[in-house]
């Protein structure tokens, strides 16, 4: 009965979410109000993966954290999205009576989710003294207080207890603010509390796509705002990490806070597998050879008699030492060929893969970048291997009729098998070509050697 396929085809695990994968997302949602069975069924899939573009109602609206409570338990990716906005600026805190420019010094807490005003002497003051508090709450925009709600952030992340991907955007920085913290970057402090202070077992990804330079300053778990000494111990399970940084000027000419911040921040995720970089922009420096970089030593040791850095000096800080990197992806970045290649050197006894995407050589050139791998290997027949290749314009079917399943059996074979082939469909060979236009023998002579078939 068609009925009785269809429900053994809806209990099938494989199958049901297999089908699912292809249903949109808006047809899922209709799908939900069928039945309770299919509400049941539906709902692990739809919720997986969900994004929130976060404003003054996001984490205190009860509706809405009540909602996140029922369907937290099938999210396995979040997407944080706070883009840059004249509502996110903070303009500087100024007295009421003088007109002078206050300081402000900002502390978390865990306490009280709302700013108090003077008229409330039983509560302690969430800003630290009342008159700045009250600085605060007249001056600063509603996004600002509502970024600084820890408690509000601890609450949405311990609702999503099997989270496995924290995905974070911040998109939009104006280029005369890149030095001035606004309430995005509050917005990150408390983020980065939240995961911290909540059991999240299968957290192992984080991509920050796209981020401003000094993001990296407000997620570092180490000296950070906020950050205890078990800060780090969260931060050790990430094992997939994708950075796309927004580009800045660099050189002995321009300050390298930021670049010092940076790799700070990467070396404190010591258990990295994959890492991935890309700069937004135009190219920058390599994140992964910063000690080896040249503004950064000069920024540190600098001769004002020569206007260059002193030769021989020490480099300003460690290298990065990723003792489990299995891949690693540099796109856009300008380096020195000795960098790559110490880095690849350093870690050869890890990597099994690397991926350099524009990227330009500032010395040196590439062989010189890759002779690591001559080393490892012991010569250099890595330079000399390529891929046989052919090209076959157009395939002829057998004489013999086959099944489908036979076809497949002979053609493919197993998995290496039909990889290997279709590479060899797919790409050219001039020979190829000429043996084509030769003559039926040779057509013949190249179907036997391309095809399983005799």
């Amino acid at each position: 009965m068609p009925s009785a396929a269809f429900v053994k085809f809806w209990r099938t695990d494989l199958t049901r979410d297999c089908f699912l994968s292809y249903v949109a997302k808006e047809d899922c949602q209709t799908l939900r109000l069928v039945c309770h069975n299919f509400s049941t069924t539906v709902a692990p899939h739809l919720f997986a993966d969900i994004k929130l573009s976060f404003d003054i109602n996001s984490f205190t609206r009860l509706a809405r954290m009540a909602a996140l409570e029922r369907i937290g338990y099938h999210v396995r990716t979040f997407s944080f999205h706070m883009p840059h906005t004249p509502d996110t600026f903070l303009a500087p805190l100024l007295d009421p009576v003088t007109g002078e420019e206050q300081t402000f010094l900002y502390e978390p807490s865990l306490g009280s989710s709302r700013p108090s005003s003077s008229t409330s002497r039983a509560s302690t003051p969430k800003y630290g003294t009342r008159e700045m508090n009250d600085l605060l709450v007249k001056q600063y925009p509603p996004i600002f207080h509502a970024a600084t709600n820890i408690s509000s952030f601890i609450r949405a992340f311990d609702a999503m207890p099997f989270l496995r991907h924290l995905r974070i955007s911040c998109p939009g920085q104006p280029l005369g603010q890149r030095y001035r913290r606004d309430a995005v970057d509050y917005a990150l402090i408390s983020l980065r509390m939240a995961v911290e202070r909540v059991v999240l077992p299968d957290l192992d990804t984080l991509s920050l796509q796209p981020i401003h330079p000094a993001a990296v300053l407000y997620l570092r778990p180490q000296i950070g705002i906020g950050a205890s000494p078990a800060s780090t111990k969260r931060w050790r399970n990430i094992k997939k990490l994708t950075v796309e940084m927004d580009s800045f000027s660099f050189g002995p000419e321009h300050p390298s806070d930021h670049l010092k911040i940076l790799h700070t921040y990467l070396k404190s995720l010591t258990s990295l597998e994959s890492l991935s970089f890309r700069w937004i922009g135009s190219k920058g420096p390599s994140p992964l050879s910063l000690h080896m970089e040249p503004c950064v030593a000069a920024s540190r040791i600098f001769d004002c008699s020569s206007a260059c850095p002193k030769s021989g000096a020490n480099p300003p800080f460690a290298a990065l030492k990723f003792r489990h990197l299995k891949n690693m992806l540099l796109e856009n970045a300008t380096v020195d060929a000795v960098q790559i290649s110490d880095f690849i050197m350093s870690h050869r006894k890890v990597l099994h893969d690397f991926e350099f995407e524009d990227v330009r050589l500032r010395s040196g050139n590439w062989d010189d970048a890759l002779a690591p791998l001559t080393r490892i290997s012991g010569n250099e027949d890595w330079k000399m291997k390529q891929e046989e290749v052919r090209d076959v314009p157009l395939i002829l079917s057998p004489t013999t009729c086959y099944p489908p399943e036979c076809v497949d059996e002979i053609m493919w074979g197993d998995e290496r098998k039909g990889r290997r082939t279709l590479q060899t469909l797919r790409k050219a060979s001039l020979k190829t070509k000429e043996m084509l236009g030769a003559g039926p023998e040779h057509l013949k002579k190249l179907l036997r050697s391309s095809f399983l078939w005799r």
